[in-house]
């Protein structure tokens, strides 16, 4: 099953398994290296962290390869959705109960950052708003109740 990201989202996993597999790998191979050298195993800490350390990397490296080779790129900028919103899409929302202007863009569960504007494909508020467009009202079913967004505007970039 294909794993929709942006451009940048592939990217940023890129540079992290490039550091992981280049950095990250050779320094605790090192540290286990030299918990070895101290002699017996077991009762050595410094050994046993960096052994779950090494657990740690190993599974996100081989997490990150999955992921990137199911990844379905998808560039926002060349999008065609004439005004709907899609993965990918940037939207301008006007929530109805406060006025309160926000905007997202939709993107994959590893690029999501709420800080930045990104919401993940499988948030409620983006599964409310996929294949609406610019005007259309989105319903999303809030812990706090249902809210209301009116699109203000959808752009590809």
């Amino acid at each position: 099953m294909a794993t929709p990201m942006t451009r940048k989202g592939a990217e940023q996993l890129k540079q992290e398994l490039h550091r992981l597999k280049t950095i990250e790998r050779p320094a605790v191979i090192q540290a286990i290296a030299e918990a070895r050298a101290q002699g017996d195993l077991s009762e050595n800490a410094e050994y046993d962290a960096a052994r779950d350390k090494q657990g740690f990397i190993e599974g996100r490296i081989a997490d990150i390869e999955a992921k990137l080779g199911t990844a379905q790129i998808i560039d926002p900028s060349e999008l065609q959705a004439d005004g709907r919103v899609v993965f990918g899409a940037t939207v301008e929302l006007s929530d109805e109960s406060s006025g309160d202007e926000i905007t997202y863009q939709i993107v994959g569960d590893d690029e999501a950052d709420l800080k930045q504007g990104r919401i993940s494909i499988n948030s409620p508020i983006a599964r409310a708003l996929i294949g609406k467009e610019s005007g259309d009202v989105a319903q999303v079913a809030a812990p706090g109740g249902v809210r209301h967004y009116e699109i203000l505007a959808v752009h590809y970039k």
